[in-house]
This record gives structure tokens, sequence and C-alpha cells, in this order.
């Protein structure tokens, strides 16, 4: 239904015919000036522009729903960078497009929604018209096109009768990404009113600001983002890690990937994925192109220094930058990075649809720590992607990517699962250890001057006090955080991709011990992690500087799990450096045989030292940027 409201004008002509003993009025204008009917369109169909001429903009253009309804993009990029690159983090953050009252140039003009005025071509001369944003108004700029430039809409701008003869185009901008809907929901409401000395008409279309949507695995990467850390040539690490960064500027290429990688270089915080979450808002575009603009959503870790990078490199056009203002005080420092928020691809379930896929996250129900709870309610409120929760207290860094991801796969769901196997891990220790090889070395990495192998044997490893117990715990808890998804997905056993994987618990100094969490090194780790930097934080005590006391974790054989999908065909792991029986690394060598059977060619990256003795792998050493260009609206 139109909101479209007429004043008649004063002494019209009423003439009453009775017929049949009842009676029908007709208002008839005779000899009275009619006033024209303001008519504002929107790109409520989403094809690119405001339909003037015919109605496949009107029905829904005062409702919006994923499917139908006009958008507006967050104007939070900075594409004639101007934005400053120093600052306080509050300052950064208050720069971009949207924080002026401007259009600065045809870049940013490009991520103005259109709307239009209907032509009104017998508009008489004394006609007027003023605009106006009846809701939303502190989150959004109206311009109007004048002369080939744009001009800001105030309570002042009045549209005259030439104007309104031809038809005036406006474009329309969001200062800001829905926060929190309990404050505002998205909506802008824009009012035309059309004026004559007779009476008024109005009309009113209403946009929502597009939802800020983080990226799935069925979108190709098309970047992938990496720290190069400083320091001395003689430095163990920073040798390690230069190499790392070589090797992956290698497989980038090798997968098709033609951009360059992006190198973080200011703050030295190895872990990529960690500080940011590559995430994106669309609309259509003049000609059904799709307007993208990049959103880098920094981790609710105000104290992570190495988020400020994002505003200092990478803002600029088409990419902008979010952070939370103020997080709420963590229970769990960890859990509020980015390695801990992954997305299921698009489906739909027992009658609910999540057509730009749905986040996952990890809390921690040993002790109810969970993500910063103004991040969840900004995803949540965005519409879109509501993030389900998974159990991670089991693991010491608490992050879902250590066991779980999901895989681009040629079936009508579009994607499976990828998800670590403990008691595959086992089995592939048993049987070599049957085979005759139990003397063999659990590992076989090289060893670095500066740094200690570990020793171990398969006969050791298998006979020490932990390790079966606690492949048993991850393996229960996996198999539970499973059970979640195909409940709330629907996916299958035959769709779960199970890849080899192995974990070790260390005893906890302090805290809940009733509660054993799985752990990768021993003690000599921490002070070689704390010399390089990289050690991970794991409680909001170490945020603010202080040691911790909680013990770390990470895998004990590099986490397959935690790669990087390059392409639809293509996988990034860490190296294994497993036992080598027969010549070949059986980790390998299982690890391949399990992503092979999903249709996809695994690489090898060495990350062991560099991140894997960082409780990290691939993975969490790296971030992608991938494409932007289907429609979210148009799936599921």
């Amino acid at each position: 239904m139109r909101r479209r409201t007429r004043i008649r004008p004063a002494g019209s002509l009423v003439l009453a015919l009775a017929a049949a003993g009842s009676v029908l009025a007709v208002p008839v204008a005779v000899g009275v000036e009619q006033i024209p009917q303001a008519d504002l369109r929107a790109d409520v169909n989403r094809d690119g522009q405001a339909d003037v001429t015919g109605a496949s903009d009107t029905a829904g253009e005062d409702t919006w729903s994923v499917a139908r309804g006009a958008l507006t993009l967050p104007n939070l990029d900075d594409d004639a960078n101007r934005c400053p690159r120093t600052g306080t983090d509050a300052q950064l953050a208050a720069c971009n497009d949207a924080s002026d009252l401007q259009v600065n140039g045809d870049a940013d003009a490009a991520d103005l929604a259109r709307i239009r005025t209907v032509p009104l071509p017998d508009a008489k001369p004394n006609t007027r018209a003023r605009l106006a944003v009846t809701t939303g108004a502190k989150y959004a700029h109206v311009f109007v096109k004048r002369a080939g430039k744009w001009t800001l809409v105030t309570p002042r701008t009045r549209l005259t009768a030439a104007e309104l003869r031809t038809g005036v185009e406006l474009g329309v901008e969001a200062t800001d990404i829905i926060r929190d809907k309990a404050a505002w929901d998205g909506r802008v409401v824009i009012q035309l009113t059309v004026t004559t000395p007779k009476g008024s008409t109005t009309d009113s279309v209403t946009l929502r600001v597009a939802p800020l949507l983080t990226h799935h695995h069925l979108q190709n990467a098309q970047q992938v983002m990496v720290t190069k850390i400083s320091g001395d040539d003689d430095d163990l690490y920073g040798q390690e890690q230069a190499k790392f960064v070589k090797n992956l500027a290698g497989e980038v290429k090798k997968a098709g990937i033609t951009a360059p990688l992006i190198t973080f270089t200011k703050y030295n915080d190895p872990w990529a994925q960690d500080f940011v979450e590559p995430a994106y808002v669309s609309m259509t575009g003049p000609g059904g192109k799709r307007q993208a603009m990049r959103v880098m959503l920094r981790s609710a870790q105000p104290d992570r220094e190495a988020g400020r990078e994002l505003f200092e490199k990478l803002r600029g056009r088409d990419t902008g930058v979010v952070q939370i203002a103020n997080p709420d005080a963590p229970k769990d420092w960890s859990l509020n990075s980015m390695g801990n928020l992954e997305t299921i691809p698009p489906y739909t379930h027992q009658g609910r649809s999540y057509p730009a896929g749905r986040i996952i996250m990890g809390e921690r129900k040993d002790n109810g720590a969970r993500p910063s709870q103004k991040m969840r309610t900004m995803l949540a409120s965005q519409g879109l992607q509501d993030p389900l929760l998974l159990d991670t207290s089991w693991l010491g860094v608490g992050h879902v990517d250590e066991f779980v991801q999901f895989l681009p796969a040629d079936t009508p769901r579009g994607w499976r699962i990828g998800l670590a196997d403990p008691d595959a891990g086992l089995r592939l220790l048993r049987d070599a250890q049957k085979a005759g090889h139990g003397k063999t070395k659990m590992f076989s990495v090289p060893v670095k001057s500066g740094a200690q192998a570990p020793k171990e044997t398969i006969d050791q490893a298998l006979a020490s006090r932990h390790l079966v117990a606690d492949n048993k715990l991850a393996a229960d808890r996996i198999a539970a955080n499973l059970a979640t998804l195909k409940r709330e997905t629907g996916i299958t056993d035959a769709e779960v991709v199970r890849v080899p994987a192995l974990y070790l618990r260390e005893t906890q100094p302090t805290g809940d011990l009733s509660v054993p969490r799985l752990t990768r090194v021993g003690p000599e780790l921490t002070e070689r992690l704390q010399e390089h930097g990289q050690q991970k934080w794991l409680t909001s005590a170490e945020g603010a500087g202080k040691a911790a006391e909680t013990v770390m974790t990470s895998a004990y054989v590099p986490g397959a799990v935690n790669g990087v999908v390059l392409s639809r065909t293509r996988y990034l792991a860490p190296q294994q450096w497993g036992p080598v029986v027969g010549g070949k690394d059986i980790f390998t060598e299982a690890v391949t045989a399990a992503y092979r059977s999903a249709g996809m060619t695994v690489s090898y990256i060495d990350d062991y030292y560099t991140y894997h003795l960082g409780m990290g792998e691939v993975h969490c050493g790296t971030n992608t940027l991938r494409d932007t260009s289907a429609a979210w609206w148009a799936r599921g």
C-alpha cells in the first residue's frame, strides 16, 4: 500500500446523482486546478534503478524484507583518501565518507542509493516540493543532483516546478551500520511533499541500510592477507616467518589468485586472522551491477594495536572499517579474536533460511565466557546471520577454527563440513605401532638452531599419561558440536569430511581442574613464545598486560582443518611433520586423502616454528578477501 495523502482544494464542486433510490457521490473538478500527486520511487526490486515509468518499484515500497525492499549503503569507506592515518582509535573511526556533508567525487557518488521523483509535466510555476527524513534522520544523508552536482538536502531545500516537471534524482547514504536494532533497525523513511497554493500531497519510500555480512567459503578468495614480522636476520622466528610469507605468496599464485599479498607490517601481531574479520555490504547499482564495499570488522579487543592498521593501511576506496566502541569487559579475551568467528555457507532448514550464511562463534560453557555482547548484538542486528554458539571450552585458545571448517562441494547443498577427527589420528598411530613402527619418531620436523624439536616416538606418545584420554575428550566435544550443526543446518554424516587430528592436554596451574583443557606443549614453549612476542593471550588478565596462569593449548600435530580454502578445489594446510613410515608422512597421506575425497587438492606450507608453536596454524596467521558480487538476497 502506497502511503499517499491528498488534501483537496477548498471549493471543489461535488455533483450528487441519485438513481434507483441510492446516491453516488462523484467529485468532479470543474475549472479547478488539480494538485499534483507526489510520487517518490526507490529501487524496491533491486534491479539497479528506480522505475518512474512502470509499477515494478511500487509494491512494497513502504516495507522491507530479505528478498525485496530498497537498500542503501553505510558509506564508511574513504574514496577520496581524505581521512587521517594517525590519531586515537576514536578519531580514526570517526572519519569516513559519511562523516561529512558532501559527496566526495564520482566514486563516493556510486555509493549512494538512488531514488527519483516521478515527473509532473503539468506542474504549475507556483508548485514546490520539500523532502524530509521522517525515520532514521540521525543515520542518513539525502542529496539532490542539480546540474551534475550533488547537494545536501536540508529542511530549507525546495524542489522547483521546473525540477518537478522533469523529475529529480536523489542520493541516499547511511552514516553507520546497524549496531543495535533496539536503538535503530536500519530503516530510513524519506517523504516527498508537493505543495501548491491550493493544497499539498505526500508520498514516502522506505530504505534499509544494507546488512553487514561476513564471508563464507562459497565466495571465491580474491586476495590473501598476512603479517610480515620485522626482526633481526639472525632471529629464528623472523627467518621462519619471512620464509612463510614467501611460500604463502607462491601457494596463492598457484591457486589462481593474481592479486599480491596484503602485508601488515606495523605492529608485529602475527595473528592476521584474529584482529580483523573481512566483511562487506552491497546493493545493486546502476545497470544492475553490484555496488559493494568491503568493511573490515576490527576485533572487540581495543588493546590490540594491530587493529589500527586497518584504518592506517586498508581504509580507502570501497573499503571501510568498523570497530566496537567500548566493548564490554571480556571474561575471556581470546574469545573476541576473529579466529573465533567463521561462517556457515547459505542454507535453509526447517523453515529458516540463511541466504548469506550464518556465523558460528565459540563459547566456554564451563565458565560461561562468551564473545563480546556488543559484538554479538551487532552481528545479530543485521538480521541475516544470527550467530550460533559452539562449545570451545575444551580448548585453551577457544577458537572454532581449531576444529571445524566449511568446504565448497558440488552437491545439492553446495558445501560440506571439514571436521577434526581425533579418533582417526589415534588410529594412524596405533596402525603404525601394530605394523612395527612404534620406535619411529612422532615428528619429522627438522631441528632448527636455537629451538628444541620434539623427540618422542610413536610408542612413547601412545604410552603417555594423557594422549588417549585427551583425544577421547576432544572427540566427544567435537561430536557434540557436530550434533548442534546437524540440528541447525540439516547436514548429514555423509556430508562431513573427517580430517585426522590429535590434541594433548597439560595440567592447569589454576582454575577448575575438573574440566581438563587440551594443550600442545610443555613449559619450555612459554618462554620461547614470550621471547618472540607471539604468545596468544587467553584471559582478560593477560589482556591487561599481566602474566597468564591458564595453560596454552593447540593441536599436538599441526591442525590440518586450520588451513585456508583458496578456491573451490584448492586447500592450503599446515605441513603435518608427522611420523615417516616407508618414506611417507602418515598424517600427510591421510589428510591429503580426506580432502581428495571432497574434490580438493591439498598443498602444504610449513608453519611449525611460526604459528603452530604459538597455538595456531596457517588459518590463524592469514586472512582472505573474498568475492562480493553475488546477490546475497537471492539465495535460500
